[in-house]
């Protein structure tokens, strides 16, 4: 076993080398990137410290016990790729309405890990089943579930919602552009056009027009997916209102996201929002050093990213570090082209494309991102969707909250199919 001192000398190594090369980063942000050198070199401290008592090879292991405790972004179905304008390769998925025992309420296929289902899950699937299977009837084309993932994220993180909804009505789940297993965007490698999130909606219509060319569409969109959703109203409002019965906006805002203070102090908060870009545009010209500084302060980072992403403190350990490795897959070039777009959104007049259609806008209580008083403004401009705010959830409501998540998409769809029915018996 590993003595004290020779940890301790592990940790006090790898935290100069953490602090060395954020710093190294940083300093191409001048003074900004001074203060994230300095940041980082306190946070390495802090992880050195944290060696001290626990060491690294104990860590690893939490870590891989953790990431085969679930099958969480383990459900895969028939792949297919969309073009975008610029020619980027947008990867989707598209898991089909379920025939023979898997119709009838059977275990949810998921890949090699997906493991068994308790008792209670397989019940509370089964009962969401029945109800889709009341709503949505032989009569008429049953709808098709397009979700878009948010920031930093990719398809997988709807896990749970794919699962309860697998087999029981067809659902598209899609990677954004240089997220997940969508190719990096050609015009942003090219340096020819900067990500906007009017690109986005344009790809979101790629990809429609890809994997549903026809029938109803409901559409889910969390966070930046749910500004996807907005642009996709904003540039093409008859083919949404020819196609679209139903829309999901769950912790997603709508503007003036350049006002969110992320839960630091009013000088703080001023702070990130003049020097992020800035910082975040040096660091991606740096990504190798900075991905480096990234994994030497994982544990430092895993702690961020439980802050920001969940409500409550006794989230699920598996579910936790689930989020955390969707987030660091994402290269920090990356999350520095998409940042800029943030600051210049704002879709409020274009939410009115959907207030002809089923609505179900819903919220962490606790969300520092996306704060739930955004979807409250939503809720204002589309006055009859229905609105709901999670409390002691956070930003991955659809992962903290899965269950309540679950049942208010279903709910959704129930609508959205009964409100279709009657259009089109009216236009009859």
């Amino acid at each position: 076993m590993t003595d004290g001192t020779e940890v301790a000398a592990q940790a006090v190594e790898t935290a100069a080398e953490a602090a060395g090369n954020w710093a190294k980063a940083g300093r191409q942000a001048g003074f900004a990137g001074l203060a994230i050198g300095v940041v980082a070199a306190g946070a390495a401290a802090g992880v050195a410290i944290e060696r001290l008592t626990v060491g690294r090879g104990m860590r690893r292991r939490a870590r891989l016990a953790l990431d085969a405790a679930g099958p969480y972004g383990t459900l895969r179905g028939t792949s297919g790729v969309a073009l975008a304008e610029d020619g980027t390769e947008l990867y989707y998925e598209v898991d089909e309405v379920a025939t023979g025992p898997a119709a009838k309420g059977g275990r949810a296929a998921g890949g090699s890990r997906a493991g068994k289902e308790t008792r209670a899950a397989h019940e509370a699937r089964t009962g969401l089943h029945k109800r889709l299977t009341a709503a949505l009837g032989r009569r008429s084309p049953a709808p098709t579930v397009v979700f878009s993932h948010g920031y930093c994220l990719g398809q997988d993180s709807w896990h749970f919602q794919r699962a309860a909804l697998r087999g029981a009505v067809r659902t598209v789940h899609w990677d954004q552009r240089s997220h997940g297993r969508s190719a990096r965007g050609h015009g942003q490698i090219e340096g020819t056009e900067p990500v906007t999130i009017d690109l986005l909606g344009r790809d979101l219509k790629a990809v429609l027009d890809a994997a549903v060319p026809e029938g109803p569409i409901v559409l889910v969109g969390h966070s930046m997916g749910g500004m996807t959703v907005m642009a996709l109203a904003d540039q093409f409002p008859e083919y949404v209102a020819e196609r679209v019965v139903g829309v999901a906006l769950i912790g997603t805002s709508a503007g003036r996201l350049s006002e969110v203070g992320f839960g630091l102090p009013s000088m703080g908060s001023k702070a990130f929002h003049l020097l992020a870009p800035g910082v975040l545009k040096a660091l991606g010209r740096q990504s190798e050093i900075v991905e480096r500084g990234r994994r030497a302060t994982a544990d430092l980072f895993a702690g961020l990213i439980k802050r920001y992403s969940f409500g409550a403190q006794d989230v699920d350990p598996a579910i936790a570090r689930f989020g955390e490795r969707l987030i660091e897959a994402t290269p920090i070039d990356v999350v520095a082209e998409f940042f800029p777009a943030f600051a210049v959104h704002d879709k409020t007049e274009a939410l009115v494309a959907y207030d002809a259609v089923p609505a179900l806008v819903l919220a962490g209580e606790k969300d520092l991102i996306t704060p739930a008083e955004h979807s409250r403004t939503i809720a204002e401009v589309l006055p009859d969707a229905e609105l709901v705010c999670v409390p002691d959830a956070g930003h991955l409501v659809m992962l903290e909250r899965p269950e309540l998540v679950n049942d208010h998409l279903v709910g959704l769809v129930e609508r959205a199919s009964a409100a279709a029915r009657r259009s089109r018996t009216a236009r009859a």
